[in-house]
């Protein structure tokens, strides 16, 4: 089992992000503060978290099913990409897809983040791609 020690800075009193379960992909964080979404509108909410993550690593921000089933409430920019060298505070994008507003609390569990490593690419240009069975169809190409 592979174990990524990875430094935070919590200026929150919100427990340090951990893994609900042995072999969850995501790890659960709060909001720092109260805040309010208006229906169909958004807001970036503070975490009161700050990564020191290893280069060729990001953390991906992700919407927690419970939030988006039960009240609609997503990750805007699903997922959000933390690269390696932001040392920012971790805000999260939350939408409100309702038409109720959504109340959200201090110590509430907004988001999951997830560890994953990065690939660098290289683009070479090249006149044209090698033909696949697919080819150039998409946008529900294969029925319904």
């Amino acid at each position: 089992e592979d174990i990524m020690n990875i430094n935070i800075v919590n200026k929150s009193e919100n427990p340090l992000p951990k893994y609900a379960r042995h072999g969850d992909a995501g790890m659960d964080i709060c909001a720092a503060e109260d805040d309010m979404i208006s229906p169909f509108n958004w807001t970036a909410v503070s975490t009161g978290l700050y990564v020191e993550i290893p280069e060729g690593y990001e953390i991906q921000i992700r919407s927690r099913s419970g939030l988006a089933f039960k009240y609609g409430v997503s990750v805007l920019n699903s997922p959000g990409t933390i690269d390696s060298g932001y040392r920012g505070e971790i805000k999260v994008i939350l939408k409100n897809n309702d038409y109720r507003r959504y109340n959200i609390k201090k110590g509430e569990r907004i988001a999951q983040m997830v560890v994953a490593p990065v690939i660098t690419a290289t683009f070479i240009e090249v006149a044209e791609l090698s033909d696949t069975e697919r080819g150039e169809g998409g946008l529900g190409s294969t029925g319904k």
